[in-house]
């Protein structure tokens, strides 16, 4: 089992720059291939990135490739995620996500995940 605890979040203005952490409990972090999602109010979950256990590979959601980028630290049980460019519509709740095997078909799936973090707010303002 692992634990996600994500930080970073705030409010920041169109056009800035923020980045959210996402750390990991447990001993065996490189056995997890991990996600971004977000939820806007009154929106279902939206991927936004994963990244695979070695860190080699990265996927994004279109809406975020040039913009976002995932990254991770194994030796810091750590992933985290680079938010450029930031327009209102990046407004939501992200959440870590992890599960342990190898990315796959249908890692752009909420399903396909089996732990989550709690969330962090980021809030961009126009």
């Amino acid at each position: 089992q692992v634990q996600l605890v994500e930080s970073g979040g705030g409010l920041v203005q169109a056009g800035g720059s923020l980045k959210l952490s996402c750390a990991a409990s447990g001993r065996t972090f490189t056995s997890y291939s991990m996600g971004w999602f977000r939820q806007a109010p009154g929106k279902g979950r939206e991927f936004v990135a994963a990244i695979s256990r070695s860190g080699a590979n990265a996927y994004y959601a279109d809406s975020m490739k040039g913009r976002f980028t995932i990254s991770r630290e194994n030796a810091n049980n750590a992933v985290y995620l680079r938010m450029n460019s930031l327009k209102p519509e990046d407004t939501a709740v992200y959440y870590c996500a992890a599960r342990g095997r190898e990315l796959q078909i249908g890692v752009q799936m909420s399903s396909w995940y089996a732990y989550w973090g709690q969330g962090t707010q980021v809030t961009v303002s126009s």
